[in-house]
């Protein structure tokens, strides 16, 4: 968080609320997949989240999630961050981990973006980078040989 964000400092109940937040986005299609899950437990460890946190994503129960009140307890130290942002583009990603950002979960990111007052052009705009990125990632994947043609 501190290279990519300048955050320096997280409470424990704001990562615990990103995540189930997260977890609530990702699972409005019924289920939150294997490869979801693993790029949340990965996102997280990356971001300096404690053990204890991660493993309380693992049962915690979204589908009865209440979203708004998952997103008011998130902060940091940073009074500039958007968790607003932040938070859609990490849903986007979680949603597309497992190559299938469905209709519904398409749904949930636009939910909580009018929840947290993102106006459309920037959750549009969100979504797209994370199209990008996943685009660059495939070329770089083609260029160094890593993935072929079938």
């Amino acid at each position: 968080m501190k290279k990519n964000l300048d955050i320096s400092e997280a409470p424990v109940e704001a990562y615990l609320n990103y995540g189930y937040a997260l977890l609530a986005i990702a699972g409005a299609d019924g289920e939150v997949s294997e490869a979801e899950i693993n790029w949340l437990l990965n996102h997280q460890r990356l971001v300096g989240a404690p053990e204890e946190v991660i493993e309380k994503y693992k049962t915690f129960d979204y589908k009865n999630a209440d979203l708004e009140s998952l997103l008011s307890k998130i902060t940091v130290d940073l009074p500039t961050w958007s968790k607003s942002r932040s938070l859609l583009y990490h849903a986007i990603q979680m949603a597309s981990a497992d190559e299938d950002y469905s209709p519904e979960e398409r749904k949930a990111v636009k939910k909580a973006a009018k929840m947290l007052k993102v106006e459309d052009d920037i959750a549009l705009a969100l979504n797209r980078l994370v199209q990008t990125e996943e685009a660059v990632t495939a070329l770089r994947k083609a260029l160094l040989q890593t993935e072929v043609l079938a």
